[in-house]
């Protein structure tokens, strides 16, 4: 497991919100502590959950209040990641522990996910409070979310039989567990190149195999390319109808990506990220485009000739 720890390259120069900081690092250290005592920690750990999120909910709090007093200009966004993080991720991962009955797969992912947040937000966000980094700001409305999850939940329900709740709306690149991942990109009316990002945990990739009927395979590591391509293509024809993409080449073992290399794909900055949570796994859905030049109409004839 990749558990982040306390560092001094986290802290802002705000007392107040460096020593909580801490602090909550702290609490994950603990947390991790109880889970290696599996005959004693689901009930100390149900009550270290509800101390975290107790705790975190004072700080964000505390936090909002410093901003509120130096009239910080991105409150209202820094306030929205913070109720965004309260109100889908922090709910839908503690749905998970419980639907799990607190496994110590369940309790890895739910630390890792919270603390790879943490420290993505302070580096980024909180960091943005003292003028040392620009706060990243959505550049997509909205009200594409509930389109997303719509045609996230139908393919859910095609291809792996279950449905999908979304867990977060600002993904930050957090460990999902062992999964599967794939890049593809298009081309869009308008001169717009449009790259979509995904990512499967294994036992909802399992599901989807074992739903298509097309393979054997009953264990993860045995997951072969080409049994993720039988999942990845209708998930991609799915979800790059949205944006009335046109896909240029077939997806190939060219377009699989190792963690390390989707996580060095994900830095490159995409607009919308979002992480959806179901009984079996998490989904990864990613987008960002841009426009390019078009080609001189002289100069594109002669290609075509």
């Amino acid at each position: 497991m990749e558990q982040i720890v306390w560092d001094e390259k986290f802290n802002i120069g705000v007392e107040v919100v460096d020593k909580a900081h801490a602090k909550l690092f702290r609490i994950f250290k603990k947390l991790m502590e109880i889970s290696k005592a599996p005959d004693i920690y689901q009930h100390t750990y149900q009550e270290g959950i509800k101390y975290l999120e107790t705790y975190t909910m004072t700080h964000f709090s505390e936090e909002e209040a410093y901003m509120r007093s130096i009239r910080y200009k991105g409150y209202a966004e820094h306030k929205r990641i913070h109720d965004n993080f309260r109100d889908k991720t922090l709910v839908s991962l503690k749905k998970d522990l419980n639907l799990s009955g607190f496994s110590p797969t369940a309790v890895q992912r739910f630390v890792e996910v919270i603390s790879n947040w943490l420290a993505e937000h302070i580096m980024r966000e909180d960091q943005a409070i003292v003028g040392r980094t620009v706060a990243r700001r959505n550049q997509y409305p909205s009200s594409l979310i509930p389109i997303i999850s719509r045609a996230v939940n139908r393919s859910m329900a095609e291809i792996f039989q279950t449905e999908a709740k979304l867990a977060s709306a600002e993904y930050k690149g957090q460990n999902i567990g062992t999964g599967r991942y794939c890049l593809q990109s298009y081309s869009v009316e308008g001169n717009i190149r449009l790259q979509l990002l995904m990512g499967v945990e294994n036992p909802l990739m399992l599901r989807g195999l074992k739903g298509m009927s097309r393979t054997r395979t009953t264990q993860a590591d045995k997951i072969t390319s080409e049994d993720s391509l039988k999942v990845f293509v209708p998930l991609f024809q799915n979800m790059s109808s949205l944006f009335r993409a046109v896909e240029e080449e077939p997806l190939g073992k060219d377009n699989l990506l190792d963690k390390d290399q989707f996580r060095s794909e994900f830095m490159k900055g995409y607009t919308c990220c979002l992480l959806f949570g179901t009984k079996i796994g998490y989904f990864i859905f990613c987008y960002r485009s841009w426009r390019v030049k078009a080609k001189p109409a002289a100069k594109a004839a002669d290609e075509k000739s």
